[in-house]
């Protein structure tokens, strides 16, 4: 059965649900040829794992019957070989379905494991953790009264849901300060709207993408329509910071919108059936606009194969620091009714070949987070226009108006504007 991907991808685990990396793809357990197997059985390790079966039911402290065993062992099995691969219990797997819809219980954040320890991948626009101020890198020592040390993903997910309306103190450490902070946040149905869009100056759009659902795609050319319909956009910035991922196909549509010919991403696994492509259609939303691609540490899976395609094909500036470098293709397969084994089969690849794997996109232009701080003037600087008898202008006068907060609390937001000011200006003198 050919692989198809599907579904909500991403690979973190989201309060309240647990998202999948990118690119979900469904299919069942595949069969395996008897000649793969029945020569290179470990004779040894299965007789010493029968032995470790027996004695744990017989002189742990404790009863523990068969089948948690086997889960257990099943679980132990799969967090051995990397942090994506995991078995879902009913309750896990009922999660996973639950996060498909595009709504799910909690306060809004991607988290991982990064050297062992709960780590903010991202704060979801618009969520309770978002407006709390929790920053990626982020590192979540306790959760309430529990310490997150040796708490699986899947544990430490369990303890941050709950229902809408209760409340949830996080402690965390942020880098570059001394002491841990605690963050009290209140739990909420997390309703996402993935994509969001503005006017930054006249004739300079502003697309923001937050995750990467079913109708992405859509959406986003519906937001450039609307961006255009006043005439032809002279830029924009597609910001993709603290985006965590989601649907392939999505992904696929978005760098779509702005390539008109050319491969996007493909994967190479063991698999026959994991070898994918992905190209452009020549039918483009915004073929020419001039484009600036924000993206930062929390710039995962679906945003790096829009990032990455976008740079290599040449179609616009990409500007931010690294992106996470979430790369690796997972499989959901059933086992039976109510669980499943969540593996990966597969890494993610840009046109140019480059892996995105533990890898991340590097920015063309590096520009760290920041915030803008406009100096006042004392009154004291003496210009043209204050000398006795100074001579009048022809022109008229400048133009005054509020300084744009956006811009001055965003400074990559704001640079990404100059950029592409300062792109029209090069062009223009070129004709």
């Amino acid at each position: 059965m050919p692989l198809r991907p599907v579904g909500l991808p991403t690979l973190r685990h989201r309060l309240g649900a647990t998202l999948l990396p990118i690119a979900l793809l469904v299919a069942p357990l595949p069969a395996v040829a008897a000649s793969e197997t029945d020569d290179d059985l470990p004779v040894a390790e299965i007789q010493a794992f029968a032995e470790v079966f027996e004695r744990i039911k017989r002189a742990y402290v404790e009863e523990v019957d068969d089948a948690t065993l086997l889960r257990n062992a099943m679980r132990g099995m799969l967090s051995e070989l990397d942090p994506h691969s995991t078995y879902l219990d009913a309750k896990a797997y009922e999660s996973l379905r639950e996060t498909t819809q595009g709504e799910f219980g909690g306060v809004g954040i991607e988290v991982g494991k990064r050297d062992g320890q709960l780590t903010v991948i991202t704060p979801i626009d618009d969520t309770p953790a978002s407006r709390s101020g929790l920053q990626a890198q982020d590192t979540i020592l306790r959760i309430d009264d529990t310490p997150t040390e040796g708490l699986s993903l899947q544990e430490a997910v369990e303890l941050m849901r709950g229902d809408p309306g209760t409340e949830i103190r996080l402690t965390i450490m942020r880098q570059g300060e001394d002491a841990p902070r605690n963050v009290t946040l209140e739990r909420e149905i997390i309703r996402t709207q993935s994509v969001k869009s503005d006017i930054l100056a006249p004739g300079y759009g502003y697309l923001r993408v937050s995750q990467f659902q079913t109708r992405t795609g859509e959406q986003v050319t519906e937001a450039l329509n609307d961006l255009t319909e006043d005439g032809p956009l002279q830029g924009l910035v597609l910001d993709l910071r603290n985006n965590p991922g989601g649907v392939l196909q999505a992904a696929v549509d978005v760098a779509d919108a702005f390539l008109e010919d050319g491969q996007i991403v493909y994967t190479e696994g063991r698999l026959a059936d994991s070898e994918l492509s992905f190209y452009a259609n020549r039918v483009t939303t915004a073929p020419d606009v001039p484009l600036v691609v924000l993206i930062n540490g929390g710039s995962a899976s679906a945003a790096e194969i829009v990032a990455g395609a976008l740079q290599d094909q040449r179609r616009g500036v990409v500007m931010g620091t690294k992106s996470f470098g979430k790369g690796s293709v997972q499989q959901i397969m059933p086992l039976g009714e109510d669980e499943a084994l969540k593996l990966t089969t597969a890494r993610y690849f840009t046109p140019s070949g480059r892996s995105i794997q533990a890898q991340g996109i590097e920015p063309d232009v590096e520009v760290v987070r920041g915030r803008l701080e406009v100096a006042k003037d004392n009154g004291l600087q003496v210009r043209e226009a204050d000398l006795e008898g100074h001579l009048t202008g022809n022109g008229g006068g400048t133009q005054g108006g509020e300084f744009n907060t956006r811009l001055r609390d965003d400074y990559q937001l704001g640079e990404a504007l100059n950029l592409l000011k300062a792109l029209n200006v090069l062009d223009e003198r070129k004709r």
